[in-house]
């Protein structure tokens, strides 16, 4: 498994700029890497996040696009960070999962303990 990579850049740095240059840069980054790019957009996304998006869909939907895709070396997944590692799980090594922001967190994701996990395990036993 490869490890999920993190834009370049300070995520402070790219929020300053205007909606157009964000619009401007993306399509840009994506003309010059072409199908060596693939950007995976959750349902939940804004307009403006989505727009750019190659495939859109629930997580393990964009997941298993993801490691049907192996030509494509890199997966930009815009989501949080927990549907990030499940592309990471079933794509191939030679591809890298990019998650433009480590922080994208699932409050749903979250509400789920240690305990509570292993207890629903037992119970599923």
């Amino acid at each position: 498994m490869t490890a999920i990579a993190t834009l370049p850049r300070p995520i402070t740095e790219y929020q300053a700029l205007p909606a157009e240059e964000l619009f401007r840069r993306t399509v840009f980054a994506k003309q010059v890497l072409g199908e060596r790019v693939m950007i995976l957009g959750h349902n939940y996304q804004r307009d403006e996040v989505i727009q750019h998006a190659d495939f859109r869909g629930d997580s393990l939907l964009l997941a298993k696009l993801a490691a049907e895709r192996s030509e494509r070396p890199y997966i930009v997944f815009c989501g949080v960070h927990f549907m990030a590692e499940t592309a990471d799980i079933l794509s191939r090594s030679r591809q890298t999962v990019i998650l433009p922001d480590m922080a994208a967190g699932c409050s749903m994701a979250d509400m789920a303990n240690l305990s509570n996990v292993e207890r629903a395990w037992r119970e599923l036993a």
